[in-house]
């Protein structure tokens, strides 16, 4: 009876230091304060003389050492250092086994490294080691040291320590976890404020809006020089150059950035639906206005109201809108009251208002109001070290879109870093996004764009003057089809030669003398090169080709056709590039003449 009740007061000792031991490693995260503490329950109920945790080094050495101990100085602690498989201790570590030394007199295995768990006088010292094991690794080894006695019974100690170290092991495992997560936010943060502090001095930039050009960063220091104050600001350049972003910009480093941002496109509009949009409208004013209407002026008031396509309004709307811009007030379409309004104007246009005021398309007085601040946005050609941001921006949009992973290879960044871009930042968009769609695998290379195959729905558009866009040949054309503007300022019609029906009628080439052309700046326009002709777009940096034999090409038609596909070997590809044509124009014509190709 004595037994069974010794026994039972034994299994309620260590039901209470389970218990015990989880409440402190469920208290805090700090594993040194909490190692501690259990280790201190352990030695007082369970009788344990010595008590460690030991745990690989942090120091990046492929050691083990002494983490949290109990009955041991700082010395001996300092002292204890095992490698993975050396000892009781390095063996139980790398096999995940627990062990037990019956008496550490006897064992030649046993290695104290710390100096105190050797043999102690007459006394009999066992040694029990049980690994902190999780489901993915072993984290170190929790030892102990007890003397033993008549009442004293390791496969209970071995049990015991089992169950503690693994808690302990998983304490450790979530300690780890929330350290690399902690770790990670503070990196996370860091980054953040980086982002959001202020630009360094001398560089710039605006929300949504990509520019490291030297062209973008006078229009950056431009947007945050106008922005603060209540000026008119007139936006001028190409179409496609982001002057809506800018706008914005504009409105949201105002002060009025908490007002709205009210926009208006007034080529899309008549001069009446355009005036009902502004100004609004009375109930009745016209059919179909069955109530009360606000225009665009009230939706703005203290904010900010964008009309882009400033310069494609009628005559007499330039009228009524230069009162409003006068007074600062209106009267609705059909009333007779007027509306007093607080708006910031800002003006966007790509005509050229000089000219139309000196043909008197445009009203002198109205362009005074509106050309207060001008800001001048440069054409995407002149400002190419913004292509690969532009072209990187647009990719991981497409990406995050379409749950893609689409990357560009240098080469297929140095086509697009050469075209001539006359639809600029938008028609690099529809490029960019055209391209991504049908392109197989994740890699873009520079044949994937439809340029490369003379394919480039928008060649035509690549003319220094549209004027001549369809005027007769009198020079060759580019290698993709594009037009190639002689020196004078005369271009070549990429269709030149060839009546609508497809036939060929007249072709004209010219053959200069082949010479490289220089690459491209920042912010500079294609020039002319040693051969008087101006290359644009893809083909723009390609040599010309050489000719094999010297002197001039036959003035007749025919027999220059003859005499080029000799010069390369009839192969038409490079025949068409000798005569600055296109494989195309080159099939046709030799067609026309009859002239069968040979076959080498």
């Amino acid at each position: 009876m004595s037994s069974r009740t010794a026994l039972s007061e034994r299994y309620q000792v260590q039901l209470s230091t389970i218990y015990e031991v989880c409440r402190v490693l469920g208290a805090s995260l700090d594993i040194a304060r909490t190692f501690r503490v259990a280790l201190n329950l352990l030695s007082t109920q369970l009788d344990l003389q010595r008590v460690m945790v030991v745990m690989p080094a942090t120091d990046g050495e492929n050691l083990l050492r002494v983490h949290t101990s109990v009955g041991l100085d700082r010395d001996q602690s300092n002292r204890g250092h095992w490698r993975s498989g050396e000892g009781v201790i390095g063996r139980v570590y790398s096999s995940g086994m627990a062990a037990v030394v019956p008496d550490v007199n006897e064992a030649p295995e046993f290695l104290d490294r710390t100096g105190a768990f050797g043999a102690r006088d007459d006394r009999r010292l066992a040694f029990v080691v049980v690994p902190m094991k999780t489901e993915r690794a072993t984290l170190g080894v929790l030892a102990a040291q007890r003397e033993m006695d008549d009442g004293a019974r390791l496969t209970d100690d071995q049990r015991l320590l089992t169950m503690v170290a693994t808690l302990l092991a998983q304490s450790a495992a979530l300690h780890a976890a929330v350290r690399a997560e902690h770790t990670r936010l503070l990196q996370e943060t860091t980054r953040l404020q980086k982002a959001l502090a202020r630009e360094p001095r001398g560089r710039l930039a605006l929300d949504n809006v990509i520019g490291e050009s030297r062209a973008m960063q006078q229009v950056f220091t431009e947007v945050h020089q106008a922005a603060p104050s209540r000026a008119t600001v007139l936006l001028r350049g190409e179409s496609g150059t982001g002057k809506e972003a800018i706008a914005r910009a504009i409105h949201f480093l105002s002060p009025r950035k908490e007002a709205p941002f009210i926009k208006v496109n007034c080529a899309a509009l008549t001069e009446s639906l355009l005036e009902s949009e502004l100004f609004g409208h009375e109930r009745g004013a016209f059919t179909g206005a069955v109530g009360e209407r606000k225009g665009r002026f009230e939706l703005a008031h203290g904010g900010t109201l964008f009309l882009d396509e400033i310069g494609d309004i009628s005559p007499g709307f330039q009228a009524k809108l230069l009162r409003v811009l006068q007074e600062r007030e209106f009267e609705r379409v059909g009333g007779n009251k007027a509306v007093k309004v607080d708006v910031r104007l800002i003006c966007a246009t790509n005509r050229d208002l000089e000219k139309m005021v000196q043909r008197g398309e445009y009203r002198a007085d109205l362009y005074y109001r509106i050309n207060v601040v001008s800001i001048f946005l440069p054409p995407l050609r002149e400002r190419r070290s913004d292509i690969p941001p532009l072209v990187t921006h647009f990719i991981e949009r497409f990406n995050k879109e379409n749950r893609r992973e689409l990357k560009v290879t240098p080469e297929a960044m140095k086509v697009l870093t050469a075209c001539y871009w006359p639809g600029n930042v938008r028609e690099l968009e529809n490029c960019i996004e055209r391209t991504a769609t049908m392109v197989q695998g994740d890699l873009i290379r520079d044949l994937a764009f439809p340029c490369r195959n003379n394919r480039c729905l928008t060649q035509t558009l690549h003319f220094l003057d549209k004027a001549d866009a369809v005027a007769a040949a009198a020079a060759g054309t580019g290698f993709n089809g594009a037009a190639l503007p002689h020196a004078n300022g005369a271009h070549a019609d990429p269709n030149a030669g060839f009546g609508g029906n497809g036939h060929a009628e007249t072709v004209s080439w010219s053959v200069p003398t082949p010479a490289p052309a220089p690459p491209l700046d920042d912010g500079a326009a294609p020039a002319p090169s040693a051969d008087g002709i101006t290359r644009i777009g893809p083909t723009q940096h390609l040599p010309p080709a050489v000719s094999r034999q010297a002197g001039p090409p036959p003035d007749g038609e025919r027999e220059r056709l003859i005499w080029a596909m000799e010069q390369c070997g009839w192969v038409q590809a490079k025949a068409a590039r000798l005569l600055r044509i296109t494989p195309r124009q080159l099939g046709y014509a030799l067609q026309k003449h009859r002239i069968e190709v040979r076959k080498l």
